[in-house]
């Protein structure tokens, strides 16, 4: 690959400038928002600080680090993975290339999820429990908001695991989240948990469509937290499946799918509890995003 030329001396909006044009010229997607977005993580600022500074001379002591991470987005990494964190429901996440990046659609599951919640349960401390919980960004921001809630955790990965259990500190919920390792529900089973509130975003895309996802997505994200089998529906039969095996049925589980799933979904989730109501959420783009079932109120 063709490496960034970068001039001695400079000012920060050469440099900002000059590693725009050499990220579109890569193609990458935002060129100019990931360049502005690397400029500031590598010089330590804030917006204001970088629009307030661009006459000024790029630090001679930070040029080597610039090269570096331009270079590396434009190989097609995620700005998120170069920086390492991810902006999720008002909090700053770690990430790494062990987890999923927190997507803005999963933003509105915990927006539902604590509008419900705190419908059905207005006092006392309910159990909730994340499925796949990848880097924490569900459990760790509704403990955030709920201060009297509580979580268990579960992920096949270890390594994610640490991410999530790293966030969980960064945001101070630690001492209210268990972190389990072992495969959907099978963890709160074998404990007896008796779960309230049932959260997850698994893996669902499709395994032949896996040619046609953006190659950051394809090329740099976890497939474990990816892909879901040939329908992108084996993560949903097997979690649905486990649900009458806990110590109760909860009484609100919530799902995120893919497009076209909700449907198939809502009948797993028909056939594996009663509920009250099951509905679905849609997504900034009009697609059913999640799968809502709420049991019947004490």
């Amino acid at each position: 690959m063709k490496r960034l030329e970068i001039k001695a001396v400079m000012t920060i909006r050469e440099a900002y400038s000059q590693a725009s044009s050499f990220l579109k010229e890569k193609q990458i997607q935002d060129a100019s928002i990931c360049a502005e977005i690397l400029l500031q993580h590598v010089l330590g600022w804030s917006r204001t600080q970088f629009f307030l500074a661009m006459e000024e001379p790029f630090p001679a002591a930070h040029l080597e680090q610039w090269r570096e991470v331009i270079e590396r987005k434009a190989a097609g990494e995620p700005v998120q993975y170069i920086t390492g964190e991810q902006d999720f429901f008002g909090l700053t996440l770690q990430v790494t290339d062990a987890v999923l990046i927190p997507r803005p659609e999963t933003e509105l599951l915990v927006e539902e999820i604590l509008r419900e919640g705190s419908r059905l349960y207005p006092q006392g401390a309910p159990l909730l429990a994340d499925i796949g919980t990848g880097s924490g960004a569900i459990p760790v921001s509704l403990l955030h908001a709920r201060p009297d809630w509580r979580a268990a955790a579960c992920d096949l990965s270890p390594e994610a695991l640490k991410v999530a259990q790293g966030n969980a500190r960064r945001c101070g919920v630690a001492e209210r989240i268990a972190f389990y390792d072992g495969d959907l529900l099978q963890p709160c089973i074998d404990r007896g948990l008796a779960i309230d509130i049932l959260v997850s975003n698994p893996p669902y895309i499709p395994a032949g469509d896996a040619p046609g996802l953006q190659p950051e997505v394809r090329d740099y994200e976890p497939h474990l937290a990816l892909f879901g089998g040939d329908d992108g529906l084996d993560l949903y039969r097997r979690l649905c499946g486990q649900i009458p095996m806990l110590a109760k049925q909860p009484k609100l589980v919530g799902l995120e799918v893919g497009i076209y799933q909700a449907g198939a979904v809502a009948d797993m989730l028909r056939a594996a509890g009663d509920w009250s109501e099951i509905r679905f959420v849609k997504d900034l783009a009009g697609i059913d995003r999640h799968v809502l079932a709420i049991g019947a109120v004490d």
